[in-house]
């Protein structure tokens, strides 16, 4: 259901309020890479920071810009269940192809917790869902025995965005849930994760390179996995530079450098370190991206 990339969007900012000039620009420059959706409101673009109208009003102004030109998956997830199941009734009205609900972060819930939750929003609202797993940023990882039963008892959990960095696991749940979608949440893991039959990524890297993303993705699934390693290593050292420090400062920042936004991020996300300013640039320029 969802294939392909799909570009986890920054949310540009204009004197601390969202640049919705900036972001429709932002969404016709996916739609012209070949992307095969978007993501709003999830980590790339601060949702955190985003107020309760914000998080609406950005949704809402990305299902009306694009159309129905292509896939909206709306970030939606909280760490309050009923917090999670408002914003995905939201995105459901608004006219979204899916909801990309993150697991509850800070909480630290047990598997059943998990369970619990996923299970009470799928239940409460007739909308495709994918599970965002990313222990990294949430404390506790969903594990794959978790999956498969909500697997089997939601029918509309259709995929994860599974950002573990481990294929072992990535494996287990392809195992014991073949239908779910399984989707890679870190750029450098797409081509690996296509390989053990994952089918696409929400990348951060698409929002300056969507046809480069897209390239990856095409030549693997036409078969020509010589083009499909050539591109992922040419890609490799940008995503490096896309992570030298936390996401989304390097992404938002090269946005800016080539002219698509304003470098401005919300606190408690700042302003990059001049050092690796310097490397995201370096990068930017040997790619070709900058002279």
């Amino acid at each position: 259901m969802f294939s392909g990339v799909f570009t986890a969007l920054i949310t540009p900012f204009k004197n601390d309020k969202v640049d919705f000039d900036a972001l429709g620009a932002l969404i016709e420059s996916q739609l012209k890479g070949g992307v095969d959706g978007i993501v709003p409101c999830g980590t790339t673009g601060e949702s955190p920071t985003l107020s309760y109208e914000e998080h609406e009003q950005v949704i809402e102004f990305c299902v009306k810009r694009t159309n129905g030109r292509m896939k909206i998956v709306a970030g939606t997830g909280s760490n309050s269940t009923d917090e999670a199941i408002h914003f995905t009734k939201f995105a459901k009205n608004a006219g979204c192809d899916g909801a990309l609900v993150v697991s509850p972060y800070y909480n630290k819930p047990t598997q059943k917790g998990l369970y619990l939750h996923f299970k009470k929003i799928a239940d409460t609202v007739d909308i495709p869902i994918v599970i965002y797993n990313i222990a990294g940023r949430t404390a506790v990882n969903v594990e794959p025995a978790t999956f498969e039963k909500l697997c089997k008892d939601c029918k509309n959990i259709v995929a994860v965005k599974e950002s573990s960095g481990s294929l072992d696991q990535m494996s287990a749940i392809k195992s014991l849930c073949p239908k779910l979608d399984l989707i890679s949440g870190d750029d450098g893991l797409t081509l690996p994760l296509l390989a053990i039959g994952g089918c696409g990524i929400i990348s951060v890297l698409s929002n300056i390179v969507p046809k480069d993303v897209v390239s990856l993705v095409k030549a693997f699934e036409s078969g020509n996995i010589k083009e499909a390693i050539k591109i992922h290593y040419r890609l490799l050292p940008l995503v490096k530079a896309m992570f030298v420090e936390t996401n989304p400062i390097p992404v938002k920042t090269a946005a800016a450098m080539l002219g698509m936004c304003a470098p401005e991020l919300r606190l408690p996300m700042c302003e990059i370190e001049a050092a690796n300013k310097s490397k995201l640039e370096k990068a930017m320029k040997d790619y070709g991206l900058l002279k």
